[in-house]
């Protein structure tokens, strides 16, 4: 909202694991008039139930939703490219079969080529370069610093 001006009508595309971050932004993102296009690999979709809602969200709020196994069709026209780590707290023991899970999902400047010419980058941190690589990471378009700034006031 801060980078660009209002959250009405933007589309965010969330490229990683079905996680708790993810859950928090699909029980929010219709509410705050966003669009939001999802891509986990198979094995790795949200929460079914948060899914439900999140689709009579949209429907009520007037905003799209798209779920795929394709990171490049999710990013397709997307304001805001989004992810998160892939292997989380408790999940060590997985990350042989995470890593190989997730490849081809890793957020790069290819992906970044189907996003809408004003696309931005979050990530809530901390970040592997599997994630993100460091062109995307550091790029102005990032604003992950700006992110974990503004997190700070709210902890």
């Amino acid at each position: 909202q801060e980078h660009y001006g209002g959250l009405k009508g933007l589309s965010m595309a969330w490229i990683g694991d079905g996680n708790n971050v993810l859950h928090s932004f699909m029980m929010s993102a219709a509410k705050l008039g966003m669009h939001l296009r999802i891509a986990t690999p198979r094995g790795f979709e949200p929460d079914l139930g948060i899914t439900k809602i999140t689709e009579q969200n949209s429907k009520e709020y007037g905003t799209k939703l798209l779920l795929t196994t394709d990171p490049l069709e999710a990013a397709d026209s997307a304001n805001v490219l989004v992810t998160d780590t892939w292997i989380s707290m408790g999940q060590e023991e997985e990350k042989k079969e995470r890593l190989k899970a997730f490849q081809g999902y890793q957020i790069t400047m290819q992906t970044a080529k189907a996003a809408a010419s004003n696309w931005t980058f979050l990530h809530c941190l901390p970040r592997k370069p599997e994630e993100v690589d460091d062109e995307v990471f550091y790029s102005p378009q990032s604003l992950v610093f700006q992110e974990a700034e503004n997190r700070k006031w709210t902890i």
